[in-house]
């Protein structure tokens, strides 16, 4: 019989961390007497990210008194009281190992359903002052739970807790846990994953994924969480950089020049998918090389990569590519490279940019005509006249080879009419124009262009009823963080990090165009990327969810703490990372 031992609560607070402030619910303490427990919580309890935690399906988290003994002896510790691993009932039974999704228990007066393991998250580290927590829970086999609220009602501690009806498949939390985080899946425990309908929604959408993907390894979907859209690939091409040459420069706009590549020896290059990137390593002035990374705006030749380059007024390569690189240059390329890529199915396409933005999704675009692919696109591009639409010409004849097409052009700063281009329309798209435009709910629509264009045309997009798994972004900057539970803080634009300049080899940050050199005063690449204020991404801090995930395009690292399961090819877990080289990263 097993028996609630500790009701613990504990409203959110802001708690130093690292220089930093985050805001957090994981200090719980135990309660006396009876408290009721609702939908969303426990009676005087609270969750500071309800993004990863919190909510109906996760109102209530569990842990064993069995894992604290076993967390006494691991550490040496004697002074793990009830609540610091943040669960809400601290109990004695339902072992992780025997417990499974879709049990339902009563306890006092209340009832409740089994919905998912607890979420990999540094913040149990951070109060329990073990910082590698987070994956230790994993790899031990012990998460603990959380519950949703089937019957509200009051409950204590002392009371005894019963098993109401067990879940279908009898699959125990410690193996949904492995399932998600842990390398070599049992398929049949995957499929049985997928039939458990008290399982919560992001999990659910996890195993739907690795199923569909053949269980590749992930990016985030939830903080804590992993998910397999837009998953890091091993991709076509070289390892590092390769030297190539400057065919030719065509320019396409006042602003916008396209580059060709082609090889020095004249041997064949790999065939890059659709919407990828090459990255650029130049040497601008005296400065350390720099390196930044463009699209290829066009279906690659046997021989030839293009790129379109947009001559930013403050950009330093931008400005070095516009006025100083010449045919017959030489230029470090790093091979093709990127998710946002053109998927193969039968659904509509709708390919939507905006200025430069324009350039991945022409490339789909180029693929598409070239492959008279029978699938109905939609074309929808943002200029801001006539002569800085780049590429005009170009995609009205691709479209036109296309069996159904449909082509609609904004100019925002344009006034004259368009009487025999009836595609094009001054001023900027609104949410009804998708209703205009006939686009059908079911389509992949393929976004690129500043960021608050794609936020306001992707909730368009929803409005019309998109779902957001057919939404595909592609950002040129560096990405949104994701940092769970950090109080947000005034944007910085990235710089050189503090203190004493490092010794170590060179870090390259791609995205952020940060070059400077590793010190061992951080503890990893993650660590030093805050230090610049680099916008980064992560959760568990510790090599478990893969949130951090990050593409390396040259370099060679190590982990300080090995990743439960080592990432794809090409790409590092920045959170546990050094560099034994130099590194160049997608960051």
């Amino acid at each position: 019989m097993a028996t609630l031992l500790s009701v613990n609560v504990g409203k959110p607070k802001d708690v130093p961390w690292q220089g930093r402030t985050v805001h957090t619910g994981a200090w719980k303490a135990p309660v006396h007497g009876r408290r009721m427990v609702r939908r969303l919580n426990v009676e005087g309890d609270g969750q500071g990210d309800l993004a990863g935690h919190g909510g109906e399906i996760r109102a209530v988290l569990v842990y064993q008194l069995q894992s604290y003994r076993y967390w006494e002896k691991h550490f040496g510790r004697d002074d793990l009281t009830f609540g610091i691993f943040g669960e809400n009932f601290t109990v004695d039974g339902l072992p992780d190992d025997e417990v499974c999704i879709g049990d339902r228990y009563r306890i006092g007066e209340a009832e409740f359903e089994v919905t998912q393991p607890r979420v990999t998250c540094y913040r149990v580290g951070m109060r329990l002052g073990e910082p590698t927590m987070a994956s230790l829970l994993v790899a031990h086999h012990r998460p603990g739970f959380y519950l949703r609220v089937i019957t509200e009602g009051h409950v204590q501690a002392g009371d005894e807790i019963t098993l109401t009806r067990k879940g279908p498949e009898e699959l125990s939390v410690a193996d949904t846990d492995a399932l998600l985080y842990l390398p070599d899946r049992d398929p049949a425990k995957l499929r049985k994953a997928l039939n458990v309908p008290a399982l919560s929604p992001g999990w659910q959408q996890s195993f739907r994924e690795l199923a569909a993907a053949g269980q590749p390894k992930q990016e985030p979907g939830w903080p804590g969480e992993r998910a397999a859209t837009q998953q890091p690939r091993e991709e076509a091409g070289w390892p590092g950089f390769k030297t190539m040459r400057v065919a030719r420069i065509v320019p396409e706009a006042p602003t916008i020049s396209s580059i060709y590549l082609e090889t020095t020896d004249g041997t064949p290059l790999p065939e890059a998918r659709p919407g990828q990137y090459l990255s650029l390593r130049l040497a601008v002035g005296d400065a350390t090389p720099a390196v930044r990374s463009y699209s290829l705006s066009s279906v690659p030749t046997a021989g030839t990569y293009r790129i379109s380059v947009k001559h930013e007024p403050h950009g330093k390569v931008s400005s070095y590519i516009h006025a100083t690189l010449h045919p017959g240059d030489l230029v470090d390329i790093a091979g093709p490279r990127g998710a946002f890529v053109l998927q193969e199915g039968t659904r509509p396409i709708a390919l939507i940019s905006a200025g430069i933005g324009a350039t991945p999704v022409l490339a789909m675009l180029h693929r598409l005509a070239a492959t008279r692919d029978p699938r109905p696109v939609w074309w929808v591009h943002i200029a801001h006249d006539r002569a800085h639409h780049a590429f005009a010409d170009e995609t009205h004849t691709l479209l036109a080879q296309l069996p159904c097409a449909h082509e609609y052009v904004y100019y925002t700063a344009e006034a004259t009419a368009h009487r025999d281009e009836p595609y094009i329309t001054q001023g900027r798209p609104a949410a009804q124009s998708l209703t205009a435009m006939r686009l059908p709910t079911d389509a992949d629509a393929y976004l690129c262009g500043p960021a608050a264009f794609m936020d306001d045309f992707g909730s368009f997009l929803r409005d019309h009823g998109l779902s957001p798994e057919r939404i595909h972004t592609e950002q040129f900057s560096a990405l949104p963080a994701i940092n769970p539970g950090m109080t947000p803080t005034v944007a910085i634009r990235p710089h050189q990090p503090p203190g004493p300049t490092g010794t170590g080899p060179l870090i390259i940050f791609a995205r952020s165009g940060i070059t400077t050199p590793w010190s061992p005063v951080h503890a990893s690449l993650l660590d030093l990327a805050e230090a610049c204020d680099i916008p980064t991404r992560w959760s568990c801090r510790t090599g478990v969810c893969h949130t951090c995930i990050t593409h390396l395009v040259t370099g060679d690292i190590t982990y300080t703490t090995p990743p439960l399961e080592p990432p794809e090819a090409g790409t590092i877990l920045v959170c546990c990372s050094q560099p034994t080289t130099e590194v160049v990263l997608d960051l």
